[in-house]
């Protein structure tokens, strides 16, 4: 995980981010603990409460869960989650954007494939 001190983007949202992209990437797995605020905190020379914030929205996303006692851990099909969740935020930015760009461009769908076809390649 990173995070930057120069982003728009708060803290405790690149905190979620970033538990979730480690999760996608299985270096935190399903069942199995996932860091707690002290680490985060003392990782990034932060305020634990703003990582416990960060991790609070993973909690209430279902994507992390609490084990009295244990602490964090990554719930059973969280990446599925994740990976659901960011397909719908591209779909409904990353792609309407894309699409007006290539509007204002002049660049048609014919064209769009092709180079999405060659990109694969790649």
């Amino acid at each position: 995980m990173i995070l930057s001190t120069e982003s728009t983007v708060p803290i405790y949202i690149q905190i979620a981010e970033g538990i979730e992209s480690d999760i996608i990437n299985g270096l935190l797995e399903e069942e199995k603990n996932a860091y707690s605020q002290y680490q985060i905190s003392k990782q990034f020379s932060i305020n634990p409460a703003t990582a416990a914030k960060g991790i609070n929205l993973l909690v209430y996303s279902g994507i992390l869960y609490k084990k009295r006692g244990l602490g964090m851990f990554v719930s059973k099909g969280a990446v599925d989650m994740i990976k659901n969740k960011r397909r719908e935020i591209f779909l409904s930015t990353t792609i309407s954007n894309f699409m007006q760009e290539a509007d204002k461009l002049g660049i048609t769908k014919a064209e769009l494939k092709r180079i999405i076809e060659e990109y694969k390649e790649i």
